[in-house]
């Protein structure tokens, strides 16, 4: 509940012991692999198409359909991890999840093509996303959980952002290796062979980050509540009898989130090149551009929701996101490369802001001992519509109108009907005199 959660909070800025700077640092920039992976299979959808869809009339259609079916696993894989976390401890999750992306990527970068096997390839690869979802729906909560009670209560926006900064950087060298594949070899090489240096990087990636994490300290806040024999037994379903407000309020700030990430960043790159004179390669090197943007951006948004609070800047990007995707979108069908990058990282700038203030506004909204669990009721059950389904329903909706701000739309849409939530949700951040005692 409400009260609980803000009396929780309070008790833990009074009595406050921080992580270590190298396990805050190593959960932080391990999102970098999450993401590499998750946002590497819309860069290369194209790709994709052509390898395990036999480069069919609606093959492009269809993979982006396998991304949205995978979403289905994300949070199922969120509800496991989510229980074992606030069971057993933040640390063992992260390390379970990164162990199974691991192997989910190493199996992708080998599996062969449908000229080899047939209608196979293209089940296998959608069953080996639907795993990479499964252990990403864990994830991504288990990272932020540990950052916000790790890190020192006045400095929770800025630490968490450092995990949405660190995504970042994961799709950004998502782009910058496809794009650098992309390059380096011609099409029919991309497709024989090509393709698959950057998922196997991706699993290279992922073995060190889990070596690494074996060395960092467990949650000191969960420590706490473990000692005091104040963990649950079920915690999905204490989440849901008390938090169900923290629910509702973390799903809207992981709706607008998803949407303007999936749609306005990694989608980007498939609707620059079915729209415009842009080839693949020129998109790819677009969306590198918007997500070094994003980078900067990100920290900067967390310290500002640090020093403004959390709900003020949700307010503003909600409202920057009713107005500004769909012109952007529009923007982006110039021939001109300046234009189309000037319009992407407008977009991209309100992505990294929504997840910068996300990561802590979303994890406060719920006490210690059902943190995980009511992020994976909340934040990672809307992903499935507003991530997975996103951009599926972007490209059937631009295909059928032809309306080159139809994605923008989706966007506008969705921080339209999230604002009311933002509008009268109460503010998370810790009092200043608590943080000062």
């Amino acid at each position: 509940m409400v009260d609980s959660a803000r009396t929780e909070r309070a008790a833990s800025a009074l009595g406050h012991a921080a992580v270590p700077i190298t396990s805050l640092a190593i959960a932080a920039f391990s999102t970098i692999v999450e993401w590499y992976d998750f946002t590497l299979y819309l860069y290369l959808a194209p790709t994709l198409a052509r390898v395990f869809f036999n480069d069919s009339a609606h093959g492009l259609t269809i993979t982006l359909g396998a991304f949205a079916l995978a979403y289905i696993m994300r949070p199922l894989g969120a509800a496991f991890f989510g229980y074992s976390g606030d069971r057993w401890g933040r640390r063992r999750t992260m390390l379970w999840s990164m162990e199974l992306m691991a192997i989910a990527m190493l199996i992708t970068g080998f599996l062969p093509s449908s000229e080899r096997i047939g209608a196979a390839a293209g089940f296998l690869l959608v069953l080996l996303r639907c795993v990479m979802a499964f252990s990403v729906g864990g994830e991504y909560n288990g990272v932020i959980a540990y950052l916000v009670e790790g890190a020192k209560p006045e400095r929770r926006g800025f630490i968490g952002s450092l995990a949405a900064a660190a995504s970042e950087v994961g799709g950004l060298l998502a782009v910058a290796v496809a794009a650098a594949v992309t390059a380096a070899v011609d099409r029919d090489t991309l497709d024989d062979w090509g393709w698959r240096i950057p998922f196997i990087v991706g699993a290279l990636l992922a073995g060190s980050v889990w070596f690494a994490r074996r060395s960092m300290a467990e949650s000191p806040a969960f420590l706490r509540i473990q000692q005091k024999r104040q963990t649950t037994s079920n915690p999905l379903r204490q989440a849901l009898r008390e938090d169900r407000p923290g629910i509702l309020r973390a799903f809207a700030i992981s709706a607008l989130g998803s949407v303007t990430y999936y749609v306005g960043i990694t989608y980007v790159p498939t609707f620059l090149s079915t729209t415009s004179r842009i080839g693949e390669h020129a998109a790819l090197s677009v969306s590198t551009i918007a997500a070094i943007a994003v980078i900067a951006i990100t920290p900067l948004v967390g310290l500002a929701v640090d020093a403004f609070g959390r709900r003020p800047v949700l307010i503003v990007l909600a409202l920057c996101g009713i107005v500004l995707p769909w012109a952007s979108f529009a923007i982006m069908t110039s021939p001109s490369m300046v234009i189309a990058s000037a319009a992407a990282v407008l977009l991209a700038l309100l992505a990294g802001g929504v997840s910068a203030v996300g990561a802590v506004a979303s994890a406060e909204q719920f006490p210690i001992r059902t943190r995980l669990s009511g992020l994976a009721l909340g934040n990672t059950s809307s992903t499935v519509v507003f991530g997975g389904l996103a951009p599926v329903i972007a490209q059937v909706v631009l295909e059928r109108t032809r309306w080159p701000s139809s994605p923008g739309i989706l966007i506008a849409l969705t921080a339209l009907a999230v604002l009311p939530v933002f509008l009268f949700m109460p503010e998370t951040r810790p009092w200043p005199r608590a943080v000062e005692t």
